[in-house]
């Protein structure tokens, strides 16, 4: 009992997933019933994507006292934020289209049958389906799209408020925030059984042939994201002068840590110092590193981007490409709210599939290895927006390059 309670959450996960194995192997009856703790935990998990959306995305455009100071900061880091985050949805795409590590994977009964159909959709009709024409519809039908927009206009709307104004609004919408990362944190307390739901459900019913796929997504995951920090990170702290060394020796620490938790909040105090201590300026660091949370999550947009496509490829679902990059439009605005706790991306991918009529089940087998997933984007959402800090202090003319 002692080594139970010094377990980490990751550890509980483990145990899920092991067990799980064990029981569908053993008693596939009882592993087919334990799936009712997987459907607990999506429903759960599904309550959380409206208001965390709304709180975080009002709270990242308004939450700066004087919007005039922050400006032309602002400006350069949401362009340069949106520009990698691309990048890495694109690396993503790539790599689940080179593998299809989907395809052939096997997916619960019902999985496939009677799905809507994706259907072919003009300019106009795409324009149209992301702006809400009632806010309380958009919320309860999942619509993801409609909903950021409308939060990123709020954001807007009260960042243009008076102070004393806007103050009870910002605060309402902080509160909110920090609630539903509690909330989050509440439900996850369910994913050890969510997992063990799902796997002694899969395997019940398939055997153990399924993580034959499993491994082959974790793996193209892993590449990708090495790929990306080769290809698009490396370059960029190149090009911008960054010292390398000295910047990888800041923040191995952090990054570390974020690996060991999966958790990039819990390495933002570790990750502002190691900054600071290479020259970039306290002011830049204060305002880049928590925008980026929000706004800058690499690792987690590549495998939102990986993780979409693959489950359109268990659910036997065939993609156009327009009918990815619509998806990934839909990713690149979504993933801006993604909270900076353990496995909160499951939150936008879970929205996201709904959004464009793909079944939930693919997702309980990505549930199976999450853990690992999860460690290694948040690691590179980490790294990447340490290198954000730096970039913009040298874009500002502010990066103090020590001996």
């Amino acid at each position: 009992m002692a080594a139970l309670k010094k377990l980490s959450f990751t550890g509980y996960i483990m145990i899920g997933l092991v067990l799980g194995i064990i029981i569908g192997l053993l008693n596939p009856a009882l592993g087919l019933e334990l799936k009712i703790f997987s459907d607990i935990f999506l429903k759960m998990i599904k309550t959380i994507i409206a208001p965390l959306l709304f709180g975080t995305l009002v709270v990242g455009i308004a939450g700066h006292s004087d919007i005039k100071q922050v400006g032309r900061m602002g400006v350069k880091s949401l362009i340069y934020f949106e520009i990698v985050t691309t990048l890495a949805l694109f690396i993503g795409l790539a790599a689940i289209n080179i593998s299809k590590a989907g395809v052939g994977a096997t997916v619960p009964a019902g999985t496939t049958s009677g799905l809507p159909e994706i259907k072919s959709q003009t300019w106009q009709d795409i324009v149209l389906h992301t702006f809400p024409d009632n806010i309380a519809k958009a919320i309860s039908e999942g619509m993801v799209l409609q909903v950021v927009v409308f939060s990123i206009l709020f954001g807007i709307a009260l960042a243009m408020l008076k102070k004393e104004t806007a103050a009870p609004m910002l605060r309402f919408a902080e509160s909110l925030t920090e609630t539903m990362f509690k909330f989050t944190e509440l439900v996850m307390y369910l994913a050890p059984l969510a997992v063990m739901g799902a796997i002694a459900y899969t395997v019940s019913k398939y055997g153990i042939d399924i993580f034959g796929s499993l491994l082959k997504l974790l793996l193209t995951l892993y590449l990708a994201l090495i790929a990306f920090v080769l290809l698009v990170l490396l370059p960029i702290a190149l090009a911008f002068k960054i010292p390398i060394k000295k910047f990888i020796t800041a923040v191995s620490e952090p990054v570390s840590l974020a690996f060991a938790t999966a958790s990039s909040e819990s390495a933002l105090p570790k990750a502002m110092q190691a900054m600071e201590s290479i020259g970039v300026p306290r002011k830049v660091v204060a305002f880049v590193l928590p925008t980026g949370y929000s706004f800058n999550l690499d690792g987690t947009t590549l495998y939102l981007s990986l993780a979409s496509v693959f489950v359109a490829q268990a659910a036997g679902v065939e993609m156009t490409f327009p009918q990815q990059m619509l998806m990934v439009f839909t990713l690149m605005l979504t993933s801006k709210g993604v909270a900076g706790v353990p496995r909160a991306s499951l939150v936008i991918l879970s929205g996201t599939v709904a959004s464009f009529g793909l079944p939930p089940e693919p997702i309980l087998i990505i549930l199976g290895i999450d853990t690992f997933m999860d460690m290694a984007r948040t690691a590179v959402n980490v790294l990447g927006n340490c290198l954000a800090s730096a970039v913009i202090a040298r874009l500002e003319g502010e990066f103090v390059d020590t001996v």
